[in-house]
Order: C-alpha cells, then sequence, then structure tokens
C-alpha cells in the first residue's frame, strides 16, 4: 500500500507524477501531476488511493471526481498529454517525459521537489526522486496515476467515437487481438504509432 513516507522525507511541497500509455499502439501518452496536503486530505479518500491498475475503472473514476470536487488547500492536479506526433519524432520514453514536465509546469503553485513514477528524470525545475513502482509506495504517485489513467481512457473514448471498429473504448488502444483484427481489415489511422513495430510492419506490408 502507499503512504506518505517519502513526502514526508522532504519539508517542501511535493507533487507526484506518473504517466499512462506507454505501451499502446495508438493514441497519446498521458502524466498528471498531484499535490496531495497531508494535513488536512480527506482519510476516506486517502485509504482508497492506490496503484490505478489496481483499482476497477469505476472506482479509479469515483476517486478521480473526488479529487476534483476537493478545495484547493488539500490538492492540486494537472495532466497533460504527449500527441502521437511527438511520440514518433521523439520516441515513446522522452515523449512521456515531455508530457510529464508538460504536467508539472501547468501545477497553480509551484513544488519543490518532485516524487515521479520509474527510474527517469523528466525535465523539471525542482529536486526530483524517482521511484521505481512508485504508484505502490507514494499517496501522491498513486493519485496521479489514477487521474492520468481515467484522462487517458476518456480520451481513447472520444477516439473511438471517431474511428468505432478498433475497440479503443475498451481496450485504451493496446494491442489487443480486436485491435489486431480491426488493422488487418481497416488499416491504420492518424492516432497510430507508426513508430511502434507492430504498425511499422504494417506500413511497409502496405508499401510492399
Amino acid at each position: 500500500m502507499p503512504s506518505f513516507f517519502y513526502e514526508k522525507q522532504y519539508s517542501g511541497i511535493v507533487v507526484g507524477i506518473d504517466e499512462v500509455g506507454c505501451g499502446p499502439w495508438a493514441g497519446p501518452v498521458v502524466a498528471a501531476a498531484v499535490i496531495l496536503n497531508q494535513t488536512n486530505f480527506p482519510k476516506e479518500l486517502l485509504e482508497m488511493i492506490q496503484d490505478s491498475k489496481k483499482i476497477s475503472s469505476k472506482k479509479r473514476e469515483m476517486i478521480y471526481q473526488e479529487l476534483l470536487r476537493l478545495k484547493e488547500d488539500s490538492c492540486f492536479i494537472s495532466w497533460a498529454e504527449a500527441s502521437v506526433k511527438e511520440i514518433d519524432a521523439l520516441n515513446i520514453r522522452r515523449a512521456a517525459m515531455l508530457a510529464m514536465q508538460r504536467a508539472a509546469d501547468s501545477l497553480e503553485i509551484k513544488p519543490e521537489v518532485a516524487l515521479v513514477d520509474g527510474n527517469v528524470k523528466p525535465s523539471l525545475e525542482c529536486h526530483i526522486q524517482t521511484l521505481v513502482k512508485g504508484d505502490t509506495l507514494s499517496f501522491s504517485i498513486a493519485a496521479a496515476s489514477i487521474v492520468a489513467k481515467v484522462v487517458r481512457d476518456e480520451i481513447m473514448c472520444k477516439l473511438a467515437e471517431e474511428y468505432p471498429h478498433y475497440g479503443w473504448e475498451r481496450n485504451a488502444g493496446y494491442g489487443t487481438a480486436e485491435h489486431q483484427r480491426a488493422i488487418t481489415m481497416y488499416g491504420i489511422t492518424p492516432y497510430h504509432r507508426v513508430s511502434f513495430a507492430p504498425i511499422a510492419r504494417h506500413v511497409k506490408l502496405l508499401v510492399a
């Protein structure tokens, strides 16, 4: 379970940052930045926050909505994305770092410390501590993982309305069997990552 252990190591404002969407074949990568006030954050909500992958989509949405309703003295939230074009131009890891940077830069208040999920540091104007599996260790990172996941799922559902054959409202752009069949039948879209090997192979087949 996450805790405030790492947040408590610092005296200044601490933000948790996480990204979602490095693995999918389509859609942007989304990052979120969340600052939680350790002294007055609602205990009942805190007890529900954990790694977004370990809770249902319904519970993630509920937590996300509750976070949005909190007053600014309890919580600050921001999110940002890096587009498919940026993913293909930069590579997915650099694009994820760019999304993290944008999310942190969008916060209404500036943190002195960032707890970042993973082992790579984005370019931020504050001290950075990376935490592998940070969404299981830090409440701030876990909250960021929930925000990023909910936001990205919403984006993919909207894209699914534009391109309904790929099941993005169910698979979030990952390379599921449904998604693969749709690519074979209907080809790729502007939201597919052509720098990813499975999509690149399909493009080569079309050109051949």
